[in-house]
């Protein structure tokens, strides 16, 4: 028996330091990780765009009804908080491993001899109690803690897409909205334009070109209203599935009652990696293989085991109890690893390796978020920019409709002249806004990247 315990206490003190060690996150390079967006977004220490909560961020009633909504409803939102509620009992279970079990069997007999009946009863106990000398136990309840935070980041990132995903969706209904508005009131102008080239033709102002060309203008912005109608009952049935509900018309605002933040600002690359829950998904992911590889390490020890009887029978009439139990499970402890030594070498390699696999993908999933950052924060700028020439092309282009209809009725210029200038004007109208929901969209696409979405209200984190 002492030469069990120094063998143990040896064993303990070579692997001990490492089997009882915690996860420590790597260092990681975060300069220029945004690019340059310094000189695009504001930044610094700034609260960032990602810090907002989706009521902050989307401010209409109705699309925060409909943000609402999916989060209660969506399928892959549940289902990501099934799977946190797996990790969560699944940590339950290996908290549990450092608890001694024990197992009773009452059993009883009832014979009968010459006339005699005898009963006989016994209550037999049964404990056993792993003791954690190399840290087995504490590995797998460590790597289930990382398993449960691993599951709650990817249904913080879920719900990340799906409020993104609901934002993008009603604005582009706004945006169709608009442009089907634009075209109606454009046909019915150009309506009242064909009838003026009828009236014209009597007078011999206009011959039947310019009637024809007119009336081909007309039905041709009246044929592309079918298109806008179908592009906005097609967005919302997709709306309505992430939504988790039967196709149906989305309530929904105007365009010109959209109200987004002011300013705003990226944050420090560090916030970037506090706010990102896929991120913090891939540092559990990570987390997880470093005490599985510390699992398969304390595989090469033994596991010391406890185990004890008693039993209470009416044949004895006392408690019985075997005290040499211990001995001969700790020894059979001893000796198991030496059988498994090749099996367990194959297990650590292949741990490691994993270890390293999960290294890697956290590193991309930095390089990723600084790609999605740096994309979406010069896509929103470059929005900007393009939205200012755009505003500034339609105020030409009104000026070149007013001034043609003016030359056209002097009959110094073609009705083919007037149809020109109002045709690039329509188009430039349905480009405006189409730039004005591209710069929308770039702000959705920003927040998303910073890890925005998050709820007010998170679950508390089990620091156990």
């Amino acid at each position: 028996m002492r030469q069990i315990i120094i063998h143990i206490a040896t064993a303990a003190l070579l692997c001990g330091c490492s089997a009882y060690r915690n996860f420590e996150s790597p260092e990681v390079e975060t300069d220029n990780l945004y690019r340059d967006v310094s000189s695009l977004c504001a930044g610094g220490d700034t609260i960032s765009l990602g810090d907002l909560s989706w009521r902050e961020m989307f401010r209409d009633p109705k699309l925060q009804q409909l943000i609402s909504q999916g989060i209660a409803s969506n399928v892959d939102l549940q289902s990501a908080q099934l799977r946190v509620e797996q990790a969560a009992a699944t940590l339950m279970s290996a908290r549990l491993a450092f608890v001694p079990s024990f197992t009773l069997s009452p059993e009883g007999a009832l014979s009968r001899y010459d006339g005699s009946t005898t009963k006989t009863y016994g209550i037999p106990l049964a404990a056993s109690w792993e003791v954690d000398i190399f840290g087995s136990l504490h590995n797998a309840k460590q790597r289930s803690k990382a398993v449960l935070a691993q599951s709650k980041a990817y249904r913080q990132a879920v719900q990340t897409q799906l409020v993104a995903t609901i934002a993008d969706g009603y604005y582009t209904l706004l945006m169709l909205d608009r442009q089907l508005a634009i075209s109606r009131r454009t046909a019915e102008n150009w309506k009242e334009s064909v009838e003026t080239m009828r009236s014209l033709k009597e007078a011999g102002i206009a011959n039947e070109a310019a009637v024809a060309q007119s009336e081909a203008s007309y039905r041709s912005v009246r044929a592309s209203i079918p298109d806008l109608e179908y592009r906005i009952r097609e967005t919302e049935n997709a709306l309505c599935s992430v939504l988790g509900q039967t196709p149906q018309k989305i309530d929904r605002g105007t365009w010109r009652t959209l109200e987004l933040p002011g300013v705003i600002a990226t944050g420090i690359p560090l916030r970037l990696l506090s706010a990102r829950p896929d991120i913090k998904q891939a540092e559990m992911a990570l987390a997880s293989a470093y005490y599985t590889t510390n699992e398969a390490r304390a595989a090469f020890y033994p596991r010391i085991t406890i185990n004890g009887t008693g039993s209470w029978t009416n044949n004895a009439g006392a408690v019985i109890a075997n005290p040499g139990k211990l001995l001969l499970s700790a020894v059979g402890s001893l000796v198991q690893p030496i059988f498994n030594r090749g099996l367990n070498r194959a297990k650590l390699r292949v741990a490691k390796a994993q270890q390293q696999e999960a290294l890697l993908e956290f590193q991309q999933s930095l390089l990723n978020a600084g790609e999605e950052v740096s994309n979406a924060c010069y896509r929103y700028t470059q929005s900007e920019r393009k939205l200012a020439e755009r505003r500034e092309q339609l105020v030409a282009l009104h000026g070149s409709v007013a001034a043609t209809q003016e030359l056209m009725r002097n009959g110094d210029a073609t009705y083919l002249e007037v149809l020109t200038a109002q045709q690039s004007l329509l188009a430039a109208q349905l480009s405006e806004s189409e730039d004005e929901f591209e710069q929308v969209a770039a702000l959705v696409s920003l927040y998303r990247a910073l890890g925005g979405g998050r709820e007010i209200e998170a679950q508390p984190q089990n620091n156990e």
